[in-house]
C-alpha cells in the first residue's frame, strides 16, 4: 500500500469509496452525508489540497481517504480532519491507520498547530488524540464534548484555547 496526495482522477473514486464506507444498512445506494460533505469541502476556500490523502494498491486502485481542511479555533487556523474512509472489504487491515499517520506527518510538516477531530476516542487515542477539552477547546456543539478530541503538532502553542469552528460546508451536514 501507498499513500499519496489525490489527484484529479481520483474524485470520483474517493466519492465511492467514502460512500461506500459510509453506506447505511437501511439505505443501500442512497448517497451519504459524507460523500457529499467531501464534495462540498473540495469546492469551499477551506480545502487544502496537500492533505487530502488517498491509500492506493500497488496496481494504484484507491481503497482509502482522509481530508483535512481549514478550521479556526477562535481566530487561530487549525486543522478538522475527516472524514477518514476505507472502502469496506479493506478495514481493519491498517489502511485507515497508515492514513492517519500520513496525515499526521503531513500536518506537522506543514507546520500546523493541531488536529482536530470528532471521532471515537478508543480509536483515535492510539495517534495521540485526547479530549479537545483538556485543551480548552470546545466543539461547535456541546453534546459533541465526549467525542470531540484534539492532536497537538509541533507548532502547537497552549494559548490556542476557545470555540472550535467548521469550515461551513461541515454546517450543513
Amino acid at each position: 500500500m501507498l499513500i499519496r496526495r489525490e489527484s484529479g482522477g481520483d474524485v470520483p473514486v474517493i466519492r465511492a469509496v467514502t460512500g461506500a464506507a459510509f453506506a447505511r444498512p437501511d439505505a443501500p445506494g442512497l448517497e451519504t452525508v459524507e460523500a457529499r460533505l467531501v464534495d462540498e469541502l473540495r469546492a469551499s476556500p477551506a480545502w487544502l489540497p496537500a492533505l487530502s490523502l488517498v491509500a492506493v494498491t500497488p496496481q494504484d486502485e484507491v481503497i482509502g481517504h482522509v481530508l483535512c481542511t481549514r478550521a479556526h479555533v477562535d481566530e487561530t487556523p487549525v486543522l478538522a480532519l475527516g472524514p477518514l474512509s476505507v472502502r469496506p472489504d479493506r478495514q481493519r487491515t491498517g489502511v485507515g491507520s497508515a492514513l492517519m499517520h500520513a496525515m499526521l506527518g503531513a500536518a506537522d510538516a506543514l507546520g500546523e498547530p493541531m488536529v482536530v477531530l470528532l471521532g471515537d476516542p478508543g480509536y483515535y487515542q492510539r495517534f495521540g488524540f485526547r479530549l479537545a477539552s483538556d485543551l480548552r477547546i470546545t466543539p461547535p456543539v456541546p453534546g459533541w464534548q465526549p467525542y470531540f478530541e484534539v492532536r497537538t503538532l509541533a507548532c502547537y502553542q497552549p494559548a490556542v484555547r476557545g470555540a472550535f469552528r467548521y469550515a461551513e460546508p461541515f454546517d450543513r451536514t
